[in-house]
């Protein structure tokens, strides 16, 4: 049984600084008409099971209304009082999801990535399924085409052609300098965030390498309680666990991590200029949305819901008027 784990704890504060609290950027149609947490739901598979949703305590009426836009169930929404990173998430999901005597896999997703080619990710996933079954701990990493600077990076074995390589490091967002080197080396992929693992499996190595946040959620988690569609925490146990990404918690500790290619367009929605990418734009390279009037206007982002907005002579520009 697959069971996808939608981390939707991000703040959006890269987009929308004075908003962040009551509209991060994963809850606002940036690039459809969805917005990018129902996009993270609406491109599963139709075979695995209901997500679980773990998100902030202050985003649960937005999460609950977009599971209810798009008529979407869920096997439950766990409230985090304060962000801890993606570690300790997980560790609330596999500790709820191991709780009926199953071990099920979880599909680790974040709510900020779009993914262009939907059929190569179910793919992806049907490959991870496989290692998951031995036991491995899967990351899903895409192949770079540019030496970006504003994305992690997974070095892998690449010796041999196959369907996954194991993993050697993982690495921060690095200088545009050593970005173009991982380029040019050919064994290093984006990380997409992605991960695939069994329950059981994430728990046991979370209590090899990190034991005192495992400690600190099940504390947390066994005196949990149901409020409506709710599932919320003990905060003041929850507050003392230490705040780490799964990446440095697990991942590159494991002796079981491999990656799995993602053959698709990807990207991760953490600034203006990502969307400019991806958006459809005129003559003059210009993404344009409301009410905007341009005179020799060239590159740029120009995006107006408040009022109009106008610009004459101007290049290489993110123009953006919201309410706030």
């Amino acid at each position: 049984m697959i069971v996808p784990v939608i981390l939707s704890g991000g703040s959006g504060k890269r987009l929308w600084p004075l908003s962040r609290t009551l509209f991060p950027k994963q809850f606002i149609n940036l690039i459809s008409d969805t917005t990018p947490f129902q996009d993270t739901i609406l491109r599963l598979p139709e075979d695995i099971s209901d997500p679980l949703v773990i998100c902030n305590e202050e985003h649960r009426f937005l999460v609950a209304e977009q599971l209810r836009q798009i008529k979407a169930n869920n096997s439950g929404i766990i409230l985090e009082p304060i962000g801890k990173n993606t570690a300790p998430a997980i560790a609330l999901a596999a500790l709820n999801l191991s709780n009926s005597n199953q071990d099920p896999m979880l599909l680790v997703l974040s709510t900020d990535l779009q993914i262009s080619n939907i059929k190569s990710f179910h793919k992806s996933i049907k490959t991870a399924k496989t290692l998951v079954e031995q036991g491995k701990m899967v990351a899903l990493g895409v192949r770079p085409t540019k030496p970006e600077t504003g994305y992690g990076y997974i070095e892998f074995d690449n010796s041999h052609e196959a369907e996954y390589y194991d993993i050697k490091s993982f690495k921060e967002k690095p200088s545009l300098e050593i970005a173009k080197n991982y380029l040019d080396s050919g064994n290093y992929y984006w990380n997409s965030g992605i991960f695939m693992f069994k329950a059981s499996v994430y728990l046991n190595e979370l209590e090899k390498f990190e034991p005192e946040i495992l400690s600190a959620c099940k504390k947390s988690y066994k005196n949990a309680y149901k409020d409506l569609d709710f599932i919320r925490l003990d905060n003041d146990k929850f507050s003392k666990c230490p705040e780490k990404s799964i990446d440095y918690a697990v991942m590159e500790r494991t002796k079981d991590a491999v990656v799995v290619p993602l053959e698709s367009n990807w990207f991760d929605i953490g600034s203006w200029e990502k969307l400019w990418e991806v958006k459809q734009k005129d003559s003059n390279n210009n993404v344009i949305e409301g009410d905007v009037i341009l005179n020799e206007v060239k590159d740029s982002y120009i995006h107006g819901s408040n009022r109009l907005v106008s610009a004459i002579g101007v290049s290489n520009l993110v123009i953006i008027d919201t309410q706030d």
